[in-house]
C-alpha cells in the first residue's frame, strides 16, 4: 500500500476516474507486456485514481489468479503515482479472498462489487458488505448498482458499522435516492458517479455534489475524456453541450443496441485508436465491423473537440 486512507478519499472526491481494461492475448489469456504497456499510456493523462480489474476490466470474468496477477502489475506500474484500487465481489468468501489478494498484491483501496445472482434484502446486503469490510485493512468504495443496491438507510447502517467505508459509487442514477443519501450522511463519504458512460448525466451528479466520477470512454479517447471533465468542473456549459450532443450521445445510443457494449464498445475502441486488449470473454461479446466503423467515426469526432 502507498497511499493513506487520507489520501484515497482525497482521490475519489475530486478529479477523473480511470478505469482501464483487462488484456488478453489471441489465446484469451491475461497479456502481462499489454496491460502495462496500457498503464504507461494512460499515466500520460491526468487521472486522480486508478480502479483495476473493475466492470470495464471483466471483474467478473477472471479467476482469483489472474486478478491477483492483474493488482500485482498495476501497483508495479504505478504504484505511488496514484492510488491503486481493486475490486471485490460475489459470495461474500470469494470477496474476502479477492481483498487479502489486492493487499497483498499492494493494492489502496478497494471497489466492493454486487454480490449475487438474486435480488437481496438490505439487511442481507448490508451484512454483506460490512463482513467484507470487516475483514481487510484496506479502504473500501462500495458499488451501489443492480442486486446490491443499497437506499439510504443500509447505506446509514453499513457506514455506522464500519469505519473503513469511505466511498459510495453510484450506479444507478436515481438522482432523488443518491440526493437523499449525501444530504444525510454528508462527508460521511464520499461520493463517485459509476453509471455507465457516466458523462451523459455528469451535469446532474455535480449539481448534487458528486464532482468525480468513473471514465470508461478515457480507455481510448483519453484527451477528449480530461477535457470534458475539466471543462464540466470549469462551468463551460458551451462545450459540455457539444460533446454531449456530438459525442455521448451518439456513443451511448450505440451502446445500447447490444446488453454488455458498456465494456465490449471500450475494448473495441482501444483496439481502433492503436491500444489493443484482445476480445472480451464470454458470455459477453466484441461488437460487428458495422459498429466498429460507426465507433471509429465517434473517435474522430471526439479528437476533433
Amino acid at each position: 500500500m502507498n497511499f493513506s486512507k487520507e489520501a484515497v478519499v482525497a482521490s475519489i472526491k475530486d478529479g477523473l476516474l480511470s478505469f482501464p481494461v483487462t488484456d488478453f492475448d489471441a489465446n484469451g489469456k491475461f497479456d502481462t507486456d499489454g496491460y502495462r504497456r496500457r498503464l504507461l499510456w494512460l499515466k500520460e493523462y491526468e487521472v486522480s485514481a486508478l480502479f483495476v480489474a473493475g466492470g470495464t476490466g471483466e471483474f467478473f470474468n477472471m479467476t482469483i489468479e489472474e486478478y491477483r496477477e492483474i493488482v500485482a502489475v498495476a501497483v508495479e506500474t504505478l504504484g505511488g503515482h496514484v492510488p491503486i484500487i481493486a475490486s471485490a465481489g460475489q459470495s461474500a468468501e470469494l470477496a474476502k479472498a479477492y481483498c487479502k489478494a489486492a493487499q497483498e498484491a499492494g493494492a489502496d483501496g478497494i471497489l466492493l462489487m454486487p454480490p449475487y445472482l438474486t435480488e437481496c434484502p438490505q439487511s442481507g446486503i448490508v451484512e454483506y458488505a460490512a463482513s467484507v469490510c470487516e475483514s481487510t485493512d484496506l479502504s473500501v468504495i462500495y458499488y451501489n448498482r443492480a442486486n446490491g443496491y443499497l437506499n439510504v438507510d443500509g447505506v446509514q447502517a453499513l457506514a455506522d458499522r464500519c469505519p473503513n467505508l469511505v466511498g459510495l459509487k453510484d450506479g444507478k442514477g436515481d438522482m432523488q435516492a443518491l440526493n437523499i443519501i449525501i444530504k444525510t450522511l454528508g462527508d460521511r463519504l464520499a461520493y463517485v458517479g459509476g453509471v455507465p458512460t457516466a458523462e451523459i448525466i455528469a451535469e446532474a451528479y455535480l449539481a448534487i455534489g458528486v464532482s468525480t466520477y468513473s471514465s470508461a470512454v478515457f480507455n481510448f479517447v483519453p484527451e477528449m475524456a480530461v477535457k470534458f471533465y475539466r471543462e464540466l468542473r470549469q462551468g463551460n456549459r458551451d462545450f459540455v453541450r457539444q460533446a454531449t450532443r456530438e459525442f455521448f450521445i451518439p456513443f451511448v445510443t450505440l451502446r445500447d443496441t447490444q446488453k454488455g457494449y458498456a465494456v465490449s464498445l471500450i475494448k473495441a475502441g482501444a483496439d481502433l485508436v492503436g491500444y489493443p486488449g484482445g476480445n472480451v470473454r464470454a458470455p459477453l461479446t466484441m461488437p460487428s465491423e458495422q459498429e466498429r466503423a460507426t465507433l471509429k467515426q465517434l473517435i474522430e469526432k471526439a479528437r476533433a473537440l
